[in-house]
């Protein structure tokens, strides 16, 4: 059985914000910048911090993809689906974004 990691993760704007966040995932997401080596369906344990607050968010999740080190024009990281424990940290993420329109030439990190 592999064992969880867990990650901080503070997101200081809202560009930031919709970069990250995966909506695509069935119960959201959200790409995580490392460089630490992950497998697939490797089970992690995040702390999100979002843009202006001071709480730090618990969330379970699963890695459905990685992008490694030394990836051309990408930066490292894995992306997290949230378990099913994460519906309030995607609320809230959904509820800001939707507050926060995105640029329309923002990139996004996605497969």
């Amino acid at each position: 059985m592999r064992s969880h990691k867990a990650l901080s993760l503070t997101i200081r704007d809202d560009d930031t914000l919709h970069s990250a966040y995966l909506a695509w995932l069935a119960r959201g997401g959200l790409f995580v910048p490392t460089e630490q080596r992950y497998s697939l369906g490797q089970r992690v344990y995040l702390l999100v911090t979002l843009p202006g607050a001071q709480e730090r968010l618990p969330v379970e999740g699963e890695v459905v993809w990685l992008t490694p080190a030394g990836t051309a024009d990408r930066l490292a990281g894995i992306g997290v689906h949230f378990g099913a424990d994460g519906q309030d940290l995607r609320e809230r993420i959904e509820a800001r974004l939707k507050a926060h329109p995105s640029p329309p030439a923002l990139t996004r990190h996605t497969l």
